[in-house]
């Protein structure tokens, strides 16, 4: 078995969840569910659309940093150039919509829709990715994961916090922006590609279309303070720098869908945060969602069993 770093993928690819998958797809988890909160906080500092390419800008500088001390410096080549450039717009959309959505709804909210990511990625991954087809026991958790997300948006009552329906909605447009990340890295010429460098490629192109477009978005400060100016740094470098290369490198050694089943327990950790931190409400109807949403993505990843040996 290949070693951690000594090319391309890292290590040989596996057809299901190890320890240590399990212990790093976990760790990963609870990681984005602080993120949210992050995202909420720095919000009021900064407009969302341009801290969002600060993001990109610093990450940018950091990754690069990264990979030339490691003596793989960034290449673009012709081959990546078109997909390279795809990924990149996808991400801008999938974070220009998370950002607005937590400006405009709560984290609690956001958190139950934007990690419905999974019910996405299976279902395209039924049309487009080899041996990721739906069982009927895929499809029951479809199901439930749909109307755990329909609820959740539908549901504009006072227990369900403070939000809106645009930011509900935005929040289910980056949910499937980033169904489709994963899936341009497998589909196109970026699958040849290391993890640091699809993400490269992904904050080098959302750097100046997230800081073009915030240019609509109204005023670029608010109220910046310390605790924005540092939610930022740890954003750039903490969750996009660091922790999404891994996410990638871990799409290139597990299946799509094993790994994207670990993101149900973001939403409760998310929620969670959102309640201890943050005050916000958890009434019945998200705590229903989340269930049902989880329950479902649940279904959709669980390996099927293995007919016993005669």
């Amino acid at each position: 078995m290949a070693r951690f770093g000594e090319n391309g993928q890292g290590m040989e690819r596996k057809d299901g969840i190890d320890a240590f998958g399990a212990v790093a797809l976990i760790g990963f988890s609870m990681v984005l569910g602080f993120n949210q909160v992050i995202i909420k906080v720095v919000n009021e500092g900064f407009q969302p659309v341009f801290w969002a390419g600060l993001r990109s800008v610093i990450a940018v500088a950091c990754l690069w940093g990264w990979m030339v001390l490691r003596g793989r410096p960034p290449r673009i080549t012709r081959a990546t150039l078109g997909p390279g450039i795809l990924i990149g717009l996808i991400f801008a959309v999938e974070f220009l919509l998370l950002f607005i959505a937590l400006d405009l709804t709560t984290v609690t909210r956001a958190s139950v829709i934007f990690y419905s990511m999974p019910v996405w990625l299976s279902i395209a991954g039924h049309f487009l990715l080899p041996g990721e087809r739906l069982t009927r026991r895929k499809s029951l958790g479809l199901a439930l994961a749909f109307a755990g997300v329909g609820w959740a948006i539908l549901d504009r009552g006072a227990a369900g916090g403070a939000g809106s329906l645009a930011g509900d909605l935005c929040a289910l447009g980056a949910a499937l922006s980033w169904a489709a990340l994963p899936l341009c890295a497998r589909l196109t010429a970026m699958s040849g590609e290391r993890a640091d460098m699809q993400i490269f490629w992904q904050v080098l192109v959302s750097a100046p279309v997230l800081l073009a477009a915030s240019l609509l978005f109204g005023p670029l400060l608010r109220d910046p303070g310390l605790v924005h100016f540092a939610g930022l740094g740890v954003q750039a470098v903490l969750i996009v720098s660091a922790s999404y290369v891994f996410w990638f490198w871990l799409l290139s050694v597990y299946p799509a869908n094993a790994v994207a089943s670990f993101s149900f327990l973001t939403p409760v950790l998310s929620v969670m945060m959102g309640w201890l931190i943050l005050g916000e409400t958890i009434g019945p109807v998200i705590i229903a969602s989340l269930v049902l949403v989880s329950a479902g993505i649940v279904l959709i990843n669980r390996p099927a069993r293995t007919p016993p040996r005669v």
